[in-house]
């Protein structure tokens, strides 16, 4: 991979550019400057280069609506990245704040909520045709269908004995799931884990949204229920202890979002709650076939030792909280249906 110095060199930047604490699972992120300036990062390839120009669009436009946003900055040829043989190169601009892993207070939850809406409501006025898309990103059934061919080649697998068990309870859960997958589609972020959302420095109020290669058209539901999945387990995405679906934290997020979203139709608002069940079964079999595949999500090698064990223990994580969620849909809903 190039080094970050050679490619800064295409903004005339010298650097210095630190790994940052706060990488996702996908690309490589570097912080500039002792005190940081811009957010340097290396795009996995399974991001076509086009996407940039997704998010110029997207960006600008909420630029325009007034909303805080980190922009790309352009290099000295005026291009948005810079592609090298293995993706490509970009640097964004930097919005100072706090970055936080799980939400520890209803307030927090409100202002999260309320954010997310006004992004939906900016984008409402936005025409945009992608230039890069994810097609089948939530195709739940595509995804459970994965699982199942996984399961059936964990033939002498280290985690066999985990797996095995843990896939077949998460594709049953899926079967007696209930809900519409046949939506209305909207401009979506479409990675609304709490760690995406940017807070001041007091942690109070979220102020901006990052990482914007998610960006796309899908429903509602799944935009808000991934969100919540993230948001309404105080455990941590990582915790196999004491997960529980906070209906405190719902609350105070759904009303937030609720109240600056724009207008939803009934069947959207019926499918709110369900959505939030789907995704953690959907993230399960995710990260329950990457156990055994190991071709797409990073694992913290520091923490489990064992190739798989990351991800085998996130797919646990997830699938009860996709339990938890089932156990509290009658409130959540009567939550939803107050508003």
């Amino acid at each position: 991979m190039t080094s970050p110095v050679e490619i800064l060199k295409h903004w005339s930047i010298t650097g210095p550019a630190h790994p940052s604490e706060n990488a996702g699972l996908i690309n490589q992120t570097f912080v500039i400057g002792e005190e940081p300036r811009a957010i340097l990062q290396h795009v996995n390839p399974m991001f076509r280069p086009k996407i940039h120009e997704d998010i110029e669009a997207i960006t600008a436009h909420l630029a325009q609506m007034g909303m805080l946003t980190p922009r790309l900055m352009r290099t000295q040829d005026g291009a948005l990245f810079v592609e090298v043989p293995d993706g490509a190169w970009r640097i964004l601009s930097f919005v100072p704040g706090s970055t936080i892993h799980t939400i520890s207070s209803p307030e927090q939850a409100a202002s999260a909520g309320a954010l997310v809406g006004r992004f939906h409501a900016a984008t409402a006025s936005l025409t945009h045709t992608f230039q890069f898309s994810r097609p089948g990103a939530h195709d739940t059934h595509a995804h459970m269908a994965a699982l199942v061919s996984a399961l059936d080649d964990a033939d002498g697998h280290a985690l066999e004995h985990t797996i095995r068990p843990l896939g077949a309870a998460i594709v049953a859960q899926w079967k007696s799931w209930e809900g519409d997958l046949d939506l209305p589609l909207h401009i979506c972020h479409g990675d609304l884990k709490i760690s995406n959302l940017r807070f001041d420095h007091a942690q109070k109020e979220a102020i901006c949204l990052l990482d914007f290669d998610t960006f796309g058209h899908q429903s509602l539901p799944v935009e808000m229920g991934d969100a919540w999945r993230s948001w309404c387990n105080k455990a941590g995405e990582d915790a196999l202890n004491d997960i529980v679906f906070d209906l405190e934290i719902f609350e105070a997020s759904a009303r937030g979002w609720l109240g600056t979203a724009p207008a939803i139709t009934q069947k959207e608002r019926d499918n709110l709650v369900g959505g939030i069940e789907r995704i953690c079964l959907e993230l399960a079999a995710r990260f329950c076939t990457d156990a055994i595949r190991q071709n797409y999500f990073k694992e913290d090698r520091t923490r489990f030792a064992g190739a798989g064990e990351h991800n085998a223990s996130r797919a646990e994580g997830q699938y009860l909280l996709g339990c938890s969620a089932r156990k509290h849909r009658i409130q959540a809903e009567a939550i939803i249906n107050t508003r």
